[in-house]
């Protein structure tokens, strides 16, 4: 299905998330508090799975929208979609999506012709979004690979938010996050992270690193002119296409969200006169203060690094040990 809104055609707004995440209240606050029909003559919802809170037919027929249900995802077809197009005519669309059916069903469809994706949220219980990651993390990332906003509910102050906001932006770097608590307040606290942020130089220890990196890559001005050291992981070819400019290297490491279908690796550019002596694959011990600057490798400004020292280190003793992880 599209993405790209244009003139003329029909947004459609889409609710994902696990059964009993508040992905229903969520689609009727929206829809009934917030009055987001009031700009639509006739409005359709599509519901595709049942939970413990439902929506009532009666009263979205009394704002000007028709309720339709889809619960086999066999029947969620494209045929399906364009005659609900075709019967009720809709100038916008609201699909309450299954949280166990892969979004890949939506958004790789052909059509219908004019309907077009403009937002999607995801809801998760933040009480049991580790238990889901751990056991079902294929379906929850892909939720949160797609979604625009992730709407974390059922926050208190014992909720891991700087882990949580780790793992999604792991997954999607442009998601927007929020916190709600358990009486529907939103929680605009800062996220606490596991090492003093005050502190002139951080010691970055491989439990924190995908933490830290994740913080610094969203929020650069923070970390500017502060000294950091970690062991990182040397990416440096010599030649070919990834070959890098002259006096630069990158330090990182291999990070997993929740399975080995998801390691990436997570480095900054480092900025360095004897960079080619630094061996491609190689681990060093690096000490170097953070610079917020144009860099060429971020198309714009990001966190450069400038060594204070660089000592060569052992690889560690294990694939495991030699991956960083968002927890």
């Amino acid at each position: 299905m599209n993405t790209d809104e244009k003139n003329g055609e029909i947004p459609v707004y889409v609710f994902f998330g696990f059964m009993d995440s508040g992905k229903t209240t969520l689609a009727k606050e929206t829809i009934f508090d917030n009055g987001f029909t009031d700009d639509f003559d006739r409005c359709l919802f599509i519901s595709c799975e049942d939970g413990d809170v439902e929506m009532d037919p009666d009263e979205l027929d009394k704002i000007g929208v028709d309720y339709v249900e889809i619960d086999d995802k066999d029947d969620f077809t494209l045929e399906k979609l364009q005659s609900l197009q075709d019967q009720y005519d809709p100038e916008a669309v609201f699909i309450e999506y299954n949280g166990t059916w892969e979004s890949s069903l939506l958004y790789e469809m052909d059509g219908p012709a004019d309907w077009v994706i403009v937002q999607s949220i995801c809801t998760v219980d933040a009480t049991t979004f580790e238990m889901y990651l751990k056991n079902m993390g294929t379906m929850i990332k892909e939720q949160m690979f797609r979604a625009d906003v992730i709407i974390f509910n059922r926050c208190d102050d014992a909720t891991p938010k700087a882990k949580f906001r780790a793992n999604v932006k792991g997954l999607n770097r442009r998601a927007q996050i929020v916190y709600e608590r358990k009486d529907g307040s939103i929680d605009n606290r800062p996220d606490e992270l596991p090492f003093d942020i005050n502190a002139d130089e951080l010691h970055i220890t491989d439990a924190d690193y995908a933490l830290w990196f994740m913080d610094c890559m969203d929020n650069p001005k923070k970390y500017n002119g502060k000294t950091v050291d970690f062991l990182g992981l040397v990416y440096n070819p010599k030649e070919g296409k990834g070959k890098l400019h002259k006096g630069t290297f990158v330090a990182g490491r291999f990070a997993m969200t929740c399975c080995v279908q998801d390691i990436q690796y997570l480095g900054m550019p480092v900025r360095y006169d004897n960079a080619a002596d630094i061996g491609h694959k190689s681990w060093i011990h690096l000490t170097a203060k953070v610079k917020y600057e144009f860099a060429r490798e971020y198309r714009g400004k990001g966190p450069v690094l400038y060594p204070v020292s660089i000592e060569e280190a052992e690889r560690p003793a294990s694939q495991e040990e030699e991956l960083v992880y968002f927890n």
